[in-house]
């Protein structure tokens, strides 16, 4: 068997594509499985620059596309995806990405989820943003969420690149990415923000945990946060908001874009993860001086009022008690009081230390 399967890998690199076609739908079939992906990461130094090479060649063909489905599962492991790293496989899928990703839709597909899993490593995510180079740095990510943002698709099987979302998180996590996203002449979390309204439930979970993982730079950017707060608060305050349609008094008080929105009945973020994601970056931004006074001049507290009453969900209801800490007055803390002395005493009693917390320090 050993012998076969180095002789499997020798074929990759022959010089018929008929060839090099059914050795890839093999290799890609071995990858299935547990046993084949263990056969193949033993002989990892012959078999990943093959792959490579196989992916990179311009007459590659469905042997490109089933390169590239072997390489999105061995590339699972982390050890094996920093040594793709090091043979260039950043490069190389976004350069195959951008020439034939137009033409093979299902190639760019599997290129992006290859790209998914490079950037779960350190070396993969700095390779992405092109990091040392400052010539380049950054035209990945903008060629990226360039693809992700026009090719937004009702039908979840048809989205090519709605694994991007997963990318956009993967490096935002490090400061360097964020720095990126960031830039306001790029102007690329702008972009990235637009996606919320999207319905796929990937692309929406991945703006929001790339919005929640920016807003760890709010100590230094608060400003450039806050210079995109029209889509910036609709994006984080509407999924917490409940479903009631709000009082007109409360609208009034309200930008156009909250305003209209809270204006109806709305089905509400299922996730809960959207939900907290999207609570941890309003408390990041409140955190600041003018971030909180940003908070109060689109009613924020207001809105969190409504949404915190239709919570269920333990844990993000303590993420709103949280930011509660950090800007309730006593008679929304007494109202909030009020709703959960009725359902559960105990979370009563915590917020109302919160609230008494912030009058002591105030």
């Amino acid at each position: 068997m050993a012998d076969e399967l180095d002789e499997l890998i020798d074929f990759l690199s022959n010089s018929s594509p008929q060839v090099r076609g059914a050795a890839a739908d093999i290799v890609r079939g071995l990858t299935g499985d547990s046993d084949g992906l263990r056969s193949l990461a033993a002989r990892a130094d012959r078999a990943l620059p093959a792959l490579l090479r196989l992916l990179a060649s311009v007459g590659g063909g469905g042997a490109g596309e089933a390169a590239a489905d072997s390489l999105v599962n061995l590339s699972q492991d982390g050890d094996l995806a920093a040594r793709l790293v090091v043979l260039g496989a950043v490069a190389a899928a976004m350069d195959v990405m951008v020439k034939r990703g137009g033409e093979q839709p299902k190639l760019a597909r599997s290129l992006v989820m290859l790209l998914v899993n490079l950037t779960q490593v350190e070396s993969g995510i700095s390779a992405l943003l092109q990091v040392g180079d400052e010539k380049v740095q950054g035209l990945y990510v903008a060629k990226l969420v360039r693809s992700f943002c026009r090719s937004s698709c009702d039908s979840e099987d048809e989205d090519i690149f709605e694994h991007i979302a997963s990318i956009l998180v993967n490096i935002s996590k490090v400061e360097a990415g964020r720095r990126i996203l960031m830039e306001p002449k790029r102007g690329l979390l702008k972009q990235i923000i637009g996606q919320f309204d999207s319905t796929n439930q990937l692309r929406k979970k991945g703006v929001a945990g790339t919005i929640r993982n920016c807003c760890f730079e709010a100590d230094t950017q608060i400003q450039n946060l806050l210079s995109i707060a029209e889509y910036l608060w609709p994006a984080l305050l509407l999924p917490v908001a409940g479903k009631k349609i709000y009082s007109e008094e409360d609208r009034s008080k309200m930008p156009p874009e909250l305003a209209n929105a809270l204006s109806h009945e709305r089905e509400a973020v299922d996730d809960s993860e959207i939900r907290e994601r999207a609570l941890e970056a309003i408390y990041m931004i409140v955190m600041q001086d003018d971030g909180r006074k940003a908070f109060w001049s689109v009613n924020g507290p207001r809105i969190l009022q409504v949404g915190y009453e239709d919570e269920e969900d333990l844990k993000v209801m303590g993420a709103y008690e949280l930011i509660g800490s950090l800007v309730l007055p006593l008679n929304f803390g007494m109202s909030i009081f009020a709703v959960l002395h009725l359902n559960n005493e105990c979370f009563a009693f915590r917020i109302t230390y919160f609230v008494c917390a912030h009058l002591q320090s105030s």
